[in-house]
């Protein structure tokens, strides 16, 4: 795997970053030269109306998906031109993922559930890491009980423990809260700020939500594949009123 030199006060860059589905008069810009750097220890959200760019912003920053052209780096390390296996080990020992529909194992423990990606990779599980991880996101069932028998919240705590388990570069999140109610979907959010001041933790999430977003440190607005702005410790209101005036800036 080849490595640059760059930022090592940054967790992720985007540089010059375009992504391009199909060909010719079918050809959709996902990304329009995008370039953005995200501070280690920093939780980004990043909004924007449907076909903004969310996703595929998100799916190249992580390396599940490769730009058309343009950089991105993990730490120092090059993401662009790897190859899949490459890619796969990447992700798996320096990400961590959580999504809204939890992606959990029901025919497994939610201790097994959480230490997957662990014992993917042929790791050790050290008991005290998975009770400190366990402590951190305060989910308090027994750990031998199945995901099926659990709440949505307690579910979405279970994928969060997973992602962290690894003690990831950074942790990706697509909608985490898009299928909780108001009540729990604020208390896993809080979760999700815990272990971004507690541990040190990078996250990225993307959301629709101006609640869900205000939980973060910085917002990123995506309009037509491009960076449309960007706001630091706004509250819900003023993040909603931003995402209403998008085609103004």
């Amino acid at each position: 795997m080849t490595t640059v030199t760059g930022e090592r006060t940054h967790a992720v860059r985007l540089l010059s970053v375009s992504k391009t589905y199909g060909s010719g008069d079918t050809a959709v810009r996902a990304l329009d030269n995008v370039t953005i750097a995200l501070r280690r220890g920093s939780f980004t959200a990043v909004m924007g109306p449907s076909g903004s760019g969310k996703s595929t912003f998100l799916h190249c920053a992580a390396g599940l998906d490769q730009p058309t052209s343009g950089r991105v780096l993990l730490g120092e390390q090059e993401l662009t031109g790897l190859r899949e296996t490459e890619l796969t080990e990447l992700r798996r020992r320096r990400t961590g993922f959580v999504f809204q529909a939890y992606n959990l194992l029901d025919a497994v423990t939610v201790e097994q559930n959480i230490v997957l990606p662990l014992r993917l990779d042929n790791r050790p599980v050290e008991p005290g890491l998975l009770a400190e991880v366990v402590r951190s996101v305060e989910l308090d069932v027994p750990l031998d009980r199945r995901p099926s028998k659990l709440s949505g919240g307690q579910r979405q705590r279970v994928a969060i423990a997973r992602a962290l388990i690894t003690r990831p570069d950074v942790m990706f999140l697509d909608e985490p809260t898009g299928a909780l109610d108001t009540r729990t979907a604020r208390q896993v959010l809080g979760t999700l700020r815990q272990a971004v001041d507690r541990w040190g933790q990078t996250a990225l999430m993307v959301t629709h939500d101006p609640v869900a977003a205000s939980y973060a440190d910085s917002v990123v607005f995506l309009a037509d594949g491009r960076i449309a702005g960007e706001l630091a410790g706004a509250a819900p209101e003023r993040i909603a009123e931003r995402m209403t005036h998008l085609g103004e800036w």
